[in-house]
């Protein structure tokens, strides 16, 4: 079972994930069909950042997973045997 630090944890986790879900998809989908001087606009990013940022996510994680790859590789490597 969870112990209470951990259920807290897993909630902000989940919040943060819904929190951001929801200010990408109204930076993505909704804005685009607001007019450019209206006062939401100030909330949120150019629209040029809604490509870049997923993408620069994505190859951190990427090498952040090759990374770990290569490491548990690395650690499980069984040396050569000379005769």
């Amino acid at each position: 079972m969870a112990t209470g630090v951990d259920q807290v944890v897993g909630m902000g986790l989940v919040a943060f994930s819904l929190i951001l879900f929801s200010y990408y998809t109204v930076w993505v989908i909704v804005l685009p069909f607001v007019d450019s001087d209206h006062i939401i606009q100030k909330y949120f990013l150019p629209r040029e950042y809604s490509v870049i940022l997923p993408g620069v996510a994505a190859l951190i994680l990427i090498l952040c997973v090759g990374a770990f790859i290569g490491a548990v590789t690395w650690r499980n490597r069984k040396p050569k045997k000379v005769d």
